[in-house]
C-alpha cells in the first residue's frame, strides 16, 4: 500500500544520513518515477525532503527538522529494542524487521544496537523453533492446529486447537489455546508436542488473553505444594548456585550447602533431586524421604544390586 511505503521511506530517512532514489525503488520494488512522487507527497505531508544531485546524491530530511525523540528515555529505547531483537530470534519472522527499524529510526544515536548492554537471546532448542514458527503462523492466520500431545503421566492424545498465544515461563515454551476436544482454554507445553499438523479450518479468536490464561495456568501450577531442605556435597557447590540463587543457599563450614526449596508435585520433588545422584542428602521432610528410599528400591531391583 502506498501509505505503508512512505512511512517507510520516512523512517529510512530518519534513519540515514542520505538515500539515493535508486537504492529506495530497489528496495520498495518500484519505479524511479513512483519514488519521486512519494518524495513529493512527503513533502506536502509537511516534513521538508532535500534532494542532492550528482554520484553521492540522494535524498535527505531537512537540516534542522527533527521529530522529537525524547518521549521515551535512552534506557527505556535500549530495553525496548533488545526485548525486540530476542523475539525476532524466536521466530525468525520477518514481521519484526519493520518494527525493528521504525524503533531504530526514533532511537536517540547513543542507543543504537551496536552499544546495547543487555542483550535477550531468546532463542529455542532447534526441536522447539520449528513447532513455534510452524504455531506462530497458525496464530496470525487464525488456522485450527492438530497436535499429538503426552501429558504429564504419559498419556498421548491427539488434540485439534485454536491456537492465541505463545509464551516463556521458567524457560519453558507454551502454546495456549482453545482446545476442541476439552471444550475449554487449555495450556500445552511445547516440548510434550509429538507432532503438529495446521489445519485448513479457520477460528474466530475467542476473547481470551495471555494474562486470563497465566492467571488459570498458575492457579493449577502451585508451585509450593512440597516442601524439603536438601544438604548438598561442596562437589555440586556450582551447580547449585546456578540453580537456586546465592541467596537461597546456605554455605556450611564444612563445605556441604543446605537449601530449603519448593516443588510443585511429589513427582517432580523426587526427579529432581534424583538428578543430584549421591551428592544430595534429605534432611526433611519425611514423606520426601520414604518416596525417594521407595525409587531407590525400584532402581536396586532394575539393576539387581
Amino acid at each position: 500500500m502506498k501509505l505503508d511505503r512512505l512511512l517507510a521511506i520516512t523512517m529510512t530517512l530518519l534513519n540515514q544520513t542520505r538515500v539515493s532514489a535508486t537504492s529506495l525503488a530497489e528496495r520498495f520494488e518500484v519505479s524511479l518515477r513512483t519514488i519521486y512522487r512519494d518524495m513529493e507527497s512527503i513533502n506536502q505531508a509537511g516534513i521538508p525532503i532535500v534532494s542532492f544531485p550528482g554520484s553521492d546524491g540522494g535524498y535527505e530530511i531537512m537540516s534542522g527538522y527533527r521529530i522529537d525523540k525524547q518521549i521515551l528515555s535512552l534506557d527505556d529505547f535500549s530495553s525496548i529494542f533488545s526485548a525486540l531483537r530476542g523475539v525476532r530470534s524466536v521466530t525468525d519472522s520477518t514481521d519484526f524487521d519493520g518494527l525493528l527499524e521504525r524503533i531504530g529510526a526514533i532511537m536517540p544515536n547513543q542507543a543504537r544496537a551496536d552499544q546495547m548492554n543487555v542483550d535477550f537471546d531468546l532463542t529455542p532448542t532447534p526441536n522447539d523453533k520449528q513447532k513455534i514458527v510452524l504455531i506462530h503462523q497458525a496464530i496470525k492466520d487464525c488456522q485450527l492446529v492438530q497436535i499429538d500431545y503426552l501429558d504429564n503421566k504419559g498419556t498421548e492424545t491427539e488434540r485439534t486447537i485454536e491456537p492465541m498465544g505463545l509464551f516463556l515461563k521458567g524457560y519453558v515454551w507454551y502454546l495456549y489455546g482453545y482446545c476442541l476436544m476439552r471444550s475449554d482454554i487449555r495450556v500445552f507445553r511445547l516440548s510434550r508436542m509429538l507432532q503438529i499438523r495446521t489445519m485448513p479450518e479457520r477460528f474466530s479468536r475467542r476473547n481470551y488473553s495471555l494474562q486470563d490464561v497465566e492467571q488459570q495456568f498458575m492457579g493449577i501450577a502451585i508451585f509450593s505444594r512440597v516442601r524439603a531442605e536438601l544438604l548438598f556435597d561442596q562437589e555440586l557447590k556450582t551447580r547449585v548456585r546456578d540453580e537456586f540463587g546465592s541467596d537461597e543457599v546456605v554455605a556450611n563450614a564444612d563445605g556441604t550447602i543446605t537449601v530449603i526449596t519448593f516443588y510443585s508435585s511429589m513427582e517432580n520433588a523426587i526427579r529432581s533431586i534424583l538428578s543430584y545422584s549421591s551428592y544430595v542428602t534429605v534432611i526433611e521432610p519425611p514423606d520426601v524421604i520414604e518416596e525417594l528410599q521407595l525409587h531407590i528400591r525400584k532402581l536396586a531391583l532394575k539393576y539387581k544390586v
